[in-house]
């Protein structure tokens, strides 16, 4: 969940937090630490789940993708649906969905259970998440909020570094014989703790819109169109790439068209059209989309090499990635802190470089050292390769939504949410589709191959979004066109 750390000039007195105030910022942040740990996490148990429950090789992607797929389709409408059915009901119901989605992602007995069961996840998680904004706003006095979200940084780098450590930690226990299934059933006491707290302390008036309408066409549409393109990306391959999938793929331009079309003519369209004419805002969507993309199938593939490729054990493929979610976490702090309002654009520059740097390093530890690569060898690559990523979320939230209207900002913020998930989705189909059609048989060397040219792949992309950072402004721009001071994303990493 992005926030807009702009706040209103404070009174001359001013009311301080109520215990209440603080009570609902906790809850918030724990559904927001339930989605980063359930996104960061099921990435790493993607080997051990395909191991368990069989089916093609698409069964990781397909795990990955369910859940970013339908929580991006969901943020684009759930703030509206916040205005029409009530933000606290929304987020209890989608609290105690992703609460039962979770126990049904635990005991999944097959494939196609389980992908039901995360994109019925992901679905309740897009109505949850974008509620707690606006229910933390109504209880902060604005003056307030800034110093309120402070610690929320720090905390979800811990997470972002805590999490593949815990699902290792987690696969190695195989608690009770559960294997996987504890990543998911872990959300089980955290959902029911949590919403039980939200029950108690969640205001029953969130800022809801009473004009508020929601553009059922724009909103199929835009679904369709999302549905026809990920799935023949993801099976394509392993089908033979058949006829239908490029037909799907084309109607899939053709209904995106069609949305756009129809957003221009709507009374009450899904995107706010004013969004369309600011060019550091679509700009900074292309560049999302590019480094979410990479970024994800990074995250996909080193998993998939050292746990299927090296053998090496889910603890192991954990404590590996250490280095590189450290990276991620120290830049975070230091982009919000400090670089992304001193430097601007050239922060984007500085991370995307970094980034760039660490995937070719990577690159070469995998293509120099082959069978040899340890925990080790790979580290500097990986360090590099998070510090990098780091430094670009949060001044990339700044340039999108930082010259937002005060009615802008909400269907924004928003769309930058669903732009970091389906960008996150397509660069699991896509890359995810690469890697395992270079791979052509389970063979170390083959792996090894197919991993070198993913990464490469991921830092072209990068290199790509880095030419586009020199079409933004300078600087990040206020609504009232005052340069910004950083604002910093609740949950940065945005399953990854």
């Amino acid at each position: 969940m992005s926030i807009d750390q702009r706040s209103s000039e404070a009174p001359p007195t001013s009311t301080p937090p109520s215990r209440t105030a603080w009570l609902v910022l906790t809850v918030v942040v724990m559904a927001d630490v339930m989605d980063l740990i359930d996104s960061s996490i099921a990435s790493l148990a993607g080997p051990s789940i395909h191991a368990d429950l069989g089916g093609g090789q698409t069964t990781v992607q397909w795990v990955l993708s369910a859940y970013t797929a339908a929580f991006a389709l969901g943020l684009v409408t759930s703030g509206r649906l916040g205005d029409l059915l009530g933000r606290r009901r929304l987020f209890l119901l989608g609290m105690a969905g992703f609460t039962l989605t979770s126990l049904a992602c635990g005991l999944a007995p097959d494939p196609v259970f389980l992908i039901v069961a995360r994109t019925l996840q992901g679905l309740c998680g897009s109505v949850m998440i974008p509620q707690g904004l606006a229910l933390v706003k109504v209880v902060f006095p604005p003056q307030h909020l800034r110093r309120a979200l402070t610690p929320v940084g720090p905390l979800m780098g811990l997470t972002m570094v805590g999490g593949p450590i815990l699902a290792g930690w987690l696969l190695h226990l195989d608690l009770f014989g559960s294997q996987w299934r504890s990543i998911f059933l872990i959300n089980v006491p955290l959902g029911v703790v949590a919403g039980t707290l939200a029950r108690r302390v969640l205001p029953h008036r969130g800022g809801e819109d009473p004009a508020a309408r929601l553009d059922l066409t724009g909103v199929g549409l835009l679904t369709a169109a999302s549905a026809l393109l990920i799935v023949p990306l993801i099976q394509g391959r392993d089908l033979g790439w058949p006829a239908w999938t490029y037909v799907m793929m084309a109607a899939s331009v053709v209904l995106l068209a069609l949305f756009v079309v129809s957003q221009r003519r709507s009374r009450h369209p899904v995107i706010t059209p004013s969004l369309f004419r600011k060019r550091s805002f679509v700009v900074g969507l292309v560049i999302v989309a590019g480094f979410y993309a990479s970024l994800s199938a990074f995250v996909l593939v080193i998993n998939l090499l050292l746990q299927q490729g090296m053998h090496w054990t889910p603890l192991r493929t954990g404590l590996t990635l250490i280095p590189w979610a450290l990276g991620t976490a120290v830049a975070v702090l230091l982009a919000g802190a400090v670089l992304a309002e001193k430097l601007g654009r050239a922060s984007l520059h500085l991370g995307l470089a970094v980034a760039v740097v660490g995937l070719l390093a990577l690159w070469w530890s995998l293509a120099h050292f082959g069978a040899g690569i340890t925990v080790w060898k790979l580290a500097p690559a990986l360090l590099l390769t998070g510090f990098g990523s780091g430094l670009v979320f949060v001044p990339l939230v700044d340039f999108i939504i930082g010259d937002a209207t005060a009615e802008e900002v909400g269907t924004g913020a928003g769309l930058l949410n669903a732009v970091q998930q389906f960008a996150g989705a397509i660069g699991v189909a896509a890359l995810g589709t690469v890697f395992f059609a270079r791979a052509g048989h389970p063979s170390l060397s083959s792996r090894l191959a197919a991993a070198e040219l993913v990464f490469a792949i991921a830092a072209g992309l990068n290199l790509l979004t880095l030419l586009l950072v020199g079409l933004l402004p300078k600087h990040a721009q206020q609504a009232h066109g005052q340069p910004e001071p950083g604002t910093q994303p609740l949950n940065p990493a945005s399953n990854p």
